[in-house]
Formats: structure tokens, sequence, C-alpha cells
């Protein structure tokens, strides 16, 4: 019988699409200290961009400004916290981020050594 490590809770304050984040890679990885840190601001970068696109979709695309009619702000918002997520996920090398959670890989090894559980 292969040894598990015990599952890393999940961090407080996260919101939904931050705790599917959370799961998904701490399920299928064990993470050293530093790489929980980088995992959880990835996550609350998740939950940041769940925000973003909640304002975007009540509001609408666009917004009236002083200058006219321009591109809502929470959209570049949000693309600079997909940028952000993209290269915390890089750093610890986990797979390619789909809608809201990871695809499964148990073989992937991250930058720093990420075991797969």
């Amino acid at each position: 019988m292969e040894h598990r490590s015990k599952v890393p809770a999940t961090p407080r304050g996260l919101a939904a699409a931050g705790k599917r984040l959370w799961q998904s890679v701490t399920e299928e990885f064990d993470l050293a200290e530093h790489e929980l840190a980088t995992l959880e601001q990835a996550a609350r970068t998740r939950d940041m961009i769940a925000v973003l696109d909640k304002v975007v979709s009540d509001d609408g695309p666009l917004s009236p400004s002083s200058q006219g009619v321009r591109v809502h702000p929470a959209i570049a918002e949000a693309r600079q916290q997909r940028l952000a997520l993209a290269r915390l996920l890089v750093t610890l090398g986990v797979p390619g981020l789909e809608e809201d959670e990871l695809p499964r890989a148990r073989s992937v090894r991250g930058a720093y050594g990420m075991r797969a559980r």
C-alpha cells in the first residue's frame, strides 16, 4: 500500500473558484511549504478573476466615462489577473487551467519538483 501524504487544509477566505483550484492541485500533488504559499496566491487570484468576470457580466462589457463609452475597466484588470494566475501556475509547474479546474495529470513534475500523489 502506497503512503499518501495528508491533503493540506483549504486556506480560509477562498471562494468557490479558488477552492476548486486549491483542491484540484492538492488532491493530485504533494507540495512543499513554499509551493503551498504560491498555490494560495493562485487560488486568491482565481477568486478575483471570478469577481471581475461577474462585474462584467452584470454591468456589460462597455462602461460610460467622461470620454465616452469605453471597455469596462474590470476587463483590463481581469486580463492582468489571468496573466498573474498563469505565471503562478507556471512557477508551480501545474498543467494549463481549463475553465474552472485543472486537468488531471498524475505524472507532472513542477519546476520545484512537485510530486504527484
